[in-house]
């Protein structure tokens, strides 16, 4: 049931639009269910996601490709994703930056549905297990978790322009 659970999260919280964070949740499943066990399960759910996501978001987004290349930065990010479009995503993992800017790259390129879903899953394991991993070795108490997570959680919902205070 557990496993269940985190491939639904995994799953809701790497679909677009999604502003809860995975981090806390693979740290704490990491510590239960152990490293490889949490690491793919949550690896599948946002490989879910991501298929939902291109399917979904795909045509919408390119409707907007030609507003995004106008910008200073579109072409150069554009061009050189299109020179490593694999290792970007793969990467991206790896790094604390968000994952939407290499998600709509690769919407907009026209990258291959099956080449971004081995990327999202290359860029999802190293970084699931390491969470997981310190879930293990460090046994967080729940408590803290649940303070991570509503940490994590406060810039995301701060986004979220129905949430933010109107200047008047």
């Amino acid at each position: 049931m557990q496993a269940v659970t985190l491939f639904g999260y995994a799953f809701l919280s790497n679909v677009a639009l999604a502003v809860l964070p995975h981090e806390p949740a693979v740290i704490w499943y990491g510590a239960r269910l152990g490293v490889w066990p949490t690491t793919l399960v949550a690896t599948v759910g946002t490989v879910a996601a991501g298929l939902v996501d291109h399917r979904v978001f795909v045509p919408v987004i390119r409707r907007f490709r030609d507003a995004s290349l106008r910008t200073p930065f579109g072409p150069s990010a554009d061009r050189l994703f299109r020179r490593f479009p694999f290792a970007t995503i793969a990467l991206s993992g790896l790094t604390p930056l968000p994952f939407f800017p290499f998600k709509a790259l690769a919407f907009t390129t026209g990258y291959p549905l099956g080449r971004y879903l081995a990327a999202v899953a290359a860029r999802s394991v190293p970084r699931y297990a390491l969470l997981a991993w310190l879930g293990v070795v460090v046994r967080l108490p729940t408590w803290l978790i649940a303070a991570l997570f509503v940490l994590l959680l406060i810039p995301s919902v701060r986004m979220l322009p129905w949430l933010r205070p109107s200047a008047s």
